[in-house]
């Protein structure tokens, strides 16, 4: 039974915001048509928008007592997440995390508290589907989407559900969450997958749902997909030296673009040092045709060069990190 007192089916959802003036809005709007029972609670942990976003907030907390505006001076997801916890979560069993800029089916809240009731798992997390709206963010959604762009990772992946060590999040257990201490702030990025290594390790089970997903907008630039990138593999490599563990299977291949591309300077003394670049960008272009001629996927050939950029920016943000004298704070 939810603590709140309310129907089973209630929780709280957290939605951090940072400038999101074209998305919060119409995700709040959906919500609160959607969410028809009094014991919903919705915070928006904003971290000093300037754009709008925070008129936006507060317009729709006017309208719908349900929604609560929550300042979060840290400005960091994971701040969030933790103040809004902190403050409103012992009230309910579970909390749901959802993105500003996403896009949900209907019933996700509900299916995902299905999912938990089920399989008595700790953290529900959900398969991510990236889509565009230009040419850009349609090419860097099909490499995101892509084994290329995301080496296979299971919650860039549909799935008919299972348990899992990491994914998207979205949906906690309130009482899991407090029991490892909740989101590590020194963490920018990946501070998902660094909470999931606890979870895990503390005993908690991860189911991935099978029956409900999100879909996600990519970055509309490519400086602002490569920092999104760098920022990427500089949490990847935080969560490595935190807890002494070795980089997955799939993460090994991207480790060594930044330092084949950067031996590429020795070909001008040694003409075999050019051939480890060489033969990923022509992994990359030719994986990027092949989507174009045999998928028919017609923003393919930029899609594959985008997944170098991507490649490039995760392999250098973890070197970057890894090779710091250091502990070192990511910046968003």
């Amino acid at each position: 039974m939810n603590k709140h007192g309310g129907p089973e089916d209630c929780c709280l959802i957290v939605i951090p915001c940072l400038n999101e003036r074209n998305y919060i809005g119409a995700l709040l709007n959906d919500l609160s048509t959607e969410l028809q029972a009094p014991g919903w609670r919705i915070v928006v942990a904003d971290g000093g928008s300037k754009d709008g976003s925070q008129d936006i907030i507060k317009a729709a907390c006017a309208i719908d007592p349900r929604i609560i505006f929550l300042d979060n001076p840290k400005r960091l997801q994971s701040a969030a997440i933790n103040l809004a916890v902190a403050r409103y979560g012992r009230d309910f069993d579970y909390f749901v995390r959802m993105d500003a800029h996403g896009q949900y089916p209907r019933n996700y809240c509900q299916q995902l508290i299905a999912d938990a009731e089920m399989t008595a798992a700790a953290s529900v997390v959900v398969a991510l589907e990236t889509t565009g709206f230009n040419t850009f963010q349609k090419a860097a959604a099909i490499a995101q989407n892509s084994k290329i762009g995301n080496g296979g990772s299971a919650h860039r992946n549909q799935s008919t559900g299972r348990y899992v060590d990491h994914g998207h999040h979205a949906l906690m257990r309130v009482s899991a969450f407090l029991a490892v201490g909740g989101y590590d702030e020194t963490f920018s990025h990946n501070e998902d997958a660094e909470l999931d290594f606890r979870l895990t390790k503390a005993g908690y089970r991860i189911w991935i749902s099978g029956k409900t997903s999100m879909i996600y907008h990519p970055r509309a630039s490519v400086g602002a997909l490569f920092c999104q990138y760098l920022n990427y593999g500089r949490g990847r490599a935080r969560n490595i030296r935190k807890h002494k563990t070795m980089p997955a299977l799939r993460q090994m291949l991207p480790l060594t673009v930044a330092p084949a591309v950067a031996g590429t300077a020795l070909a001008l003394f040694y003409w075999a040092a050019i051939v480890p670049a060489f033969a990923w960008a022509f992994t990359c272009i030719g994986y990027g045709f092949y989507l174009r001629v045999r998928q028919q996927m017609p923003h393919g050939p930029l899609a594959g060069l985008l997944a170098m950029v991507m490649h490039v920016a995760w392999s250098t943000g973890f070197w970057l990190e890894m090779l710091s004298l250091g502990p070192r704070r990511s910046v968003s």
